[in-house]
């Protein structure tokens, strides 16, 4: 089977994708921490196959995806070329969806519920896997955002915790679109000092992550803590011309 992308999108993938690496290594430089524990994401959202193979080739091992019904296709495809890539699901996730991605992630970073997490649980056991969780958490406190607020989560995590089949390894939040400089930056402050309030709550050692950042604010985020970026616009360019009118 042959791959769908071409030599002109490779190469102006891998310039943004050494681009963005580049940037990485700057703010860990800055902060004082290693490059190697930062996780770049390429999510892939509503691009073409294409995409997604070409990103892997320049160098990308993380995918991510906002909806199952984008994830599974190109789950299907990179197992039929047999490409190894590391998917996260990174949007929100509808229970009657949970039994397409058990077993097909390396994270979902959206857990905004406990019937959620339930769902999760239930058929992970079902399947004999374990699925790693991050748990969504809205520390902007937008209306339009899901994800636990702050005084919620160690309830949540109560409930959560024991779950089998499950592996809680820590937060995933989304900052606002800034309406002054350094917002982002607040919002992803806030919630490194709550991801680490938690660390000592849940006292395990899966509790490690700490998933924020996309295009427009992942430097604040790596420069406060992140250890995963969700970087879309910066790597694949700009998605509205596959977006259906």
């Amino acid at each position: 089977m042959e791959y769908d992308y071409d030599e002109v999108l490779l190469a102006q993938l891998r310039e943004n994708i050494d681009k963005v690496k580049s940037d990485i290594r700057s703010c860990c430089i800055a902060a004082g921490r290693d490059p190697e524990d930062v996780t770049l994401i390429g999510v892939s959202k509503v691009f073409p196959v294409a995409y997604a193979e070409a990103a892997v080739m320049a160098g990308l091992s993380d995918l991510g995806e906002n909806r199952v019904q984008e994830l599974m296709p190109k789950i299907e495809r990179f197992s039929a070329l047999d490409i190894d890539v590391n998917w996260h699901l990174i949007g929100t996730l509808q229970k009657n969806k949970v039994k397409y991605v058990i077993g097909k992630t390396k994270l979902i970073h959206s857990v905004n519920t406990v019937d959620l997490a339930e769902e999760i649980s239930r058929r992970s056991v079902g399947n004999n896997v374990t699925t790693r969780i991050l748990l969504q958490a809205n520390v902007s406190g937008e209306e339009s955002k899901h994800g636990f607020a702050p005084h919620e989560l160690k309830p949540a995590i109560d409930n959560i915790m024991d779950m089998p089949g499950l592996e809680v390894c820590g937060l995933m939040t989304m900052a606002p679109i800034e309406t002054y400089e350094g917002e982002a930056r607040e919002v992803f402050a806030r919630t490194r000092m709550i991801f680490e309030d938690l660390g000592s709550y849940v006292r395990s050692d899966s509790w490690k992550v700490l998933s924020m950042g996309m295009s427009q604010d992942y430097k604040s985020a790596i420069l406060e803590g992140s250890t995963h970026v969700r970087v879309g616009t910066a790597i694949f360019g700009d998605r509205s011309k596959y977006v259906p009118v």
